[in-house]
Formats: C-alpha cells, sequence, structure tokens
C-alpha cells in the first residue's frame, strides 16, 4: 500500500473506534511499521475522532519524528509500540484503546485466559493482563515483552487493551475480537458462569488455524488450565 492509503485506513480505524467507545478524549493510539522500516503513528493530544491523513507522524526506530505537520508529536505511549515491533518481526501494526468490557477485566485483575469461545481459540487463544506499567515510561513497554512471544492480545493492568497483527486490519479485528469475548465473558459469568471447550475440541480448533489462514502468535495448550 502507498504511505497515503495507510494514512487513510489509520484514519478510518481511529473513527471506527471512537464510534465503538473504545477511546475517550485522547486515548489510544495506532502505529504501523513501513517496508522502509519506519513507522506512521497517530499524534498526541488530540481525539481519533478528529484524525485526518495529515495529522499522521512518520517516525524512525528511535521514535524521532522524520515528517510531521506543525504542532503534532508523537503519543509519549509510542515506546509501547516500538517494543512490540523489537520483539516481533512478523508484526506491523499496533493497536492500542481502552474497549470498556475488555478494559473492565484489566481493572478488576481478571486475564481472559480461558478457552470457551470457539472463535477466541482459534484466533488468539488465551489472553492474559501484564503487570502495571505507568504510561509514559519503560515500565510499560518492559511488562508487555515477555507475553509477545505467545500472544497478539493482551489486557494492560488498569490500562486497556493492546494487539499486534500483521497489518493494520488485523490488528483492529483482535481487538474486535477482544472485545466481544470480554463482553460475552462477562454475559456468561452472569449467567452462573463459562463453561471450557474440551481440550479435545480446542486441539481440533488451534489445528484449524492453518486452514483459515490465520497469522500471528498462539500460546497453544501452556496456559490451558484443566
Amino acid at each position: 500500500m502507498k504511505h497515503m492509503e495507510i494514512r487513510e485506513q489509520i484514519c478510518d480505524v481511529c473513527h471506527k473506534m471512537w464510534q465503538l467507545g473504545w477511546v475517550a478524549a485522547n486515548d489510544g493510539n495506532v502505529s504501523v511499521k513501513l517496508d522502509d522500516g519506519t513507522f506512521l503513528v497517530t499524534p498526541t493530544g488530540i481525539s481519533k475522532s478528529f484524525i485526518t491523513p495529515e495529522k499522521i507522524l512518520q517516525i524512525n526506530s528511535d521514535g524521532d519524528i522524520i515528517e510531521a505537520s506543525e504542532g503534532y508529536k508523537p503519543s509519549s505511549e509510542i515506546k509501547m509500540h516500538l517494543r512490540c515491533y523489537t520483539e516481533r518481526d512478523d508484526v506491523r501494526a499496533v493497536v492500542h484503546a481502552h474497549p470498556p468490557t475488555a478494559t473492565g477485566f484489566a481493572v478488576a485483575h481478571l486475564d481472559l485466559d480461558r478457552y470457551t469461545m470457539i472463535e477466541t481459540v482459534v484466533s488468539l487463544g488465551s489472553i492474559p493482563i501484564t503487570p502495571y506499567g505507568t504510561p509514559s515510561t519503560s515500565e510499560v513497554p518492559d511488562s508487555i515483552a515477555p507475553y509477545l512471544s505467545e500472544h497478539d492480545a493482551v489486557l494492560l493492568e488498569n490500562h486497556g487493551a493492546l494487539t499486534v497483527g500483521s497489518d493494520l486490519i488485523n490488528a483492529y479485528y483482535k481487538m474486535e475480537t477482544l472485545e466481544l469475548f470480554a463482553k460475552i465473558s462477562l454475559t456468561a459469568h452472569l449467567l452462573g458462569g463459562e463453561k471450557e471447550i474440551s481440550r479435545e475440541n480446542i486441539d481440533r480448533l488451534i489445528g484449524m488455524r492453518k486452514d483459515y489462514g490465520i497469522t500471528g502468535r498462539h500460546p497453544g495448550f501452556k496456559r490451558y488450565r484443566k
């Protein structure tokens, strides 16, 4: 894709996140890795509902600005994004948001480390919660790093959620799946409790990832508790 097409796609994803209520005020950030190793990122201090292509910045792997409209700079949380790209060569996009139900689990210090919903088992597997980190510091990148080798979606303790993908739409879809799974998990809890899928059927579901062309990492049975 050309740079302008990627900028427009970033704007589209930002607008969708705002419309869905995943971000408020200046919350959330999005980044995409370009073929030359630089990145297009959303600016700090602006609602995702107001993002337009010319407001997107281009930065290098150190977070230094290569191109930006006057007055715009990257989010202080860009360190978290850059750590994802450092840890994973296959990651080409990162989405950070505060989807209400998933963030509710993060605030309650409850992971989504369960195999209860077919689509989530296939696409994401278990979803852990990473230790608390103060935004804009190295604490957040350091807290997520150990989980990136196996997970494409994580909850950030008392903060929100983070997803990575092979492209921006892939990362965005994972955030959609995460939030829907959180909603369904909460509903199941209110109805008497979640019921996990049998290990035999989980094995079959995970084996379908290749047939579906699903990219990214999956924890497999490592965190399965049964």
